[in-house]
C-alpha cells in the first residue's frame, strides 16, 4: 500500500505540475477571449434562462433548472468545505485568490461544455438522451478521434468512485463520527441505502431530489456564513487585502501555518478549485446533456452559473469564515479547519453548521456523480451494463466510509487531471462551433 501510495503521489505531482495548470487556465481564458467576456456580461441572462427553465423547452429528460441542480449536487460538496479548507491550510490565504482566478476563467469552459453537450447528444436505446465530452467527441470530431473519447469515459468512471464516491462517503462518515460519534460504518451503510432508494428511479428521480435538496442546502450554509461575516465585519477588509497580498507573495509561517510558496498557492488554488467546481472536467456537460432544451446557447448560460456560485459564492464564503476567525493559523487542514472556523464564529452551533451541510453536499455529490459515471459506462458497454454499475457504486460507499482518507483524495486529485485533458483538447478543438453558435444567437436575440 505504502509503494502504490508513493507511485500515486508523484504522478500526481506530474498532473498537476505547472503545465496542467497553464493547460487548464489556458483553456478557459482561450475560449473567454473568444466568447468576447460574454460569460460576464451575460450573467443576468444566464439568471432568466435559468428562471424560465424550470419548465422544459424542447427534447428532453428533465428541466433546465433541474439540470443546473443536478449539475450543483455534484459538484456542491466536500469541496467547498474541506477543499477550500486543504487549499489555504497548505497553499495559503492567497490559494483562494487563485480559485476566484479558476471561476473567472471556468465560466467560459463551462458554458462551452454545456453548449457542446446539447448540441451534440443522442437518444440511447432506453429512449434517454445522453451526452457530454465523450459524445462531443464523436459526434464532432468524428470516427478518428473515438479513442479520445473511450478515454474520457474510462477516466470519467474510475474518478467518479472516487471523487464522487469514496471521498463523499469518507468525509460525511469522518465529520457525523467526529461530532455525533455515530459509527463510521453505521453511517456508510444508511448513506448507500439511501442513494440506492434514489438510484432506481434514474436520471429523473436523481434530478428530483437535486431540485428539491440543492437550493435549501445551498442557501441555508451560505446564510450561516453570512452570519459569522457580520459578526467579524470590522476583519473583512484585512482579510480580503491578505488574500490578494498572499496571492503574489509566499506567506510567512505563523501559529500553526507552516508557511507556503507563491507556486504552492497557485497549485493549491487551481487544483482544489477545480476540484470543487470542476469546469474542465467534462463531468456537468453529462447532466446538461439530458435538460428540455433544443438551444445549446440557452443551456450554456445556465451551466455556465454552476461555476458561478459553487466558487466564486459557496467557496468564498467559506475561506472569508477561515480568514476573519483568524483559524488559518490553527494548524488543523481540510473540513477539520473549516469546522474550526465555524465553530469559533458561531460557538457551540458552528461545527453542526459544517457536519450537517457536509453530510448533505456529499450525499447529492454522490447521487449526481452516479449519473456522470453511469453515462460514462453507458458509453463504453451500452445500456446493460447501467443495472450491474449502480450495484457496485451502491457497494462503494460503505467501504468509502471506512478507508484511509488522505489514499482516496491522493487518488481523486489524480484522476482528475485525467480525465480533463480529453475534455479540454477537444473543447480546443471545437471552440469554432462554440463561437459560431454564440454570436448566430445573440444575433438574433
Amino acid at each position: 500500500m505504502e509503494s502504490i501510495t508513493t507511485w500515486i503521489g508523484v504522478l500526481n505531482g506530474w498532473v498537476w505540475g505547472p503545465p496542467m495548470l497553464v493547460v487548464i487556465l489556458g483553456t478557459g481564458l482561450f475560449l473567454l477571449i473568444g466568447l468576447r467576456l460574454m460569460p460576464w456580461f451575460r450573467l443576468g441572462y444566464g439568471l432568466r434562462m435559468l428562471w424560465s427553465g424550470r419548465r422544459g423547452h424542447g427534447e428532453g429528460d428533465i428541466t433546465p433548472f433541474n439540470a443546473l441542480m443536478t449539475s450543483l449536487s455534484a459538484t456542491v460538496g466536500t469541496g467547498n468545505i474541506a477543499g477550500v479548507g486543504t487549499a489555504i491550510a497548505i497553499g495559503g490565504p492567497g490559494a483562494l485568490f487563485w480559485m476566484w482566478c479558476t471561476a473567472l476563467v471556468g465560466m467560459a469552459t463551462k458554458y462551452a461544455e454545456g453548449v457542446l453537450a446539447v448540441k451534440y447528444r443522442e437518444v440511447d436505446a432506453k429512449g434517454n438522451h445522453v451526452g457530454g465530452p465523450m459524445y462531443y467527441i464523436k459526434n464532432g470530431l468524428g470516427r478518428r478521434w473515438l479513442w479520445l473519447g473511450a478515454a474520457f469515459a474510462v477516466f470519467g468512471a474510475m474518478a467518479g468512485f472516487g471523487i464522487g464516491n469514496m471521498v463523499q462517503a469518507n468525509s460525511v462518515a469522518d465529520a457525523l463520527h467526529s461530532k455525533f460519534a455515530l459509527p463510521k460504518a453505521w453511517v456508510g451503510g444508511v448513506m448507500a441505502l439511501l442513494v440506492g432508494l434514489v438510484l432506481i428511479g434514474g436520471i429523473r428521480w436523481i434530478a428530483q431530489v437535486a431540485g428539491k435538496l440543492v437550493p435549501f442546502m445551498a442557501i441555508a450554509y451560505v446564510l450561516g456564513g453570512l452570519v459569522v461575516l457580520g459578526l467579524n465585519a470590522e476583519a473583512l477588509p484585512g482579510a480580503i487585502v491578505q488574500i490578494v497580498e498572499y496571492a503574489f507573495s509566499p506567506t510567512a509561517a505563523v501559529g500553526g501555518f507552516a508557511g507556503a510558496t507563491v507556486m504552492m498557492g497557485i497549485q493549491m488554488g487551481v487544483a482544489r478549485g477545480i476540484f470543487s467546481n470542476e469546469a474542465g472536467l467534462g463531468s456537468a456537460p453529462i447532466a446538461h446533456a439530458a435538460a428540455k432544451n433544443d438551444n445549446p446557447v440557452q443551456q450554456g448560460t445556465i451551466a455556465m452559473l454552476g461555476t458561478f456560485i459553487d466558487t466564486l459564492i459557496i467557496c468564498t464564503i467559506t475561506g472569508l469564515v477561515i480568514m476573519v476567525t483568524g483559524a488559518w493559523t490553527s494548524g488543523e487542514t481540510g473540513a477539520s479547519l473549516s469546522a474550526a472556523a465555524f465553530g469559533a464564529g458561531l460557538p457551540g452551533v458552528g461545527g453542526y453548521v459544517v457536519a450537517l451541510g457536509l453530510a448533505l453536499f456529499a450525499f447529492t455529490t454522490i447521487l449526481g456523480w452516479s449519473v456522470y459515471g453511469e453515462r460514462c459506462i453507458e458509453y463504453l458497454f451500452g445500456v446493460r451494463a447501467i443495472l450491474p454499475f449502480r450495484l457496485v457504486w451502491v457497494a462503494a460507499i460503505p467501504v468509502g466510509a471506512l478507508v484511509k482518507l488522505e489514499f482516496v483524495w491522493l487518488v481523486a486529485d489524480t484522476l482528475n487531471a485525467m480525465m480533463a485533458l480529453p475534455n479540454l483538447l477537444a473543447l480546443l478543438l471545437l471552440s469554432p462551433v462554440v463561437f459560431r453558435l454564440t454570436r448566430e444567437h445573440f444575433a438574433r436575440a
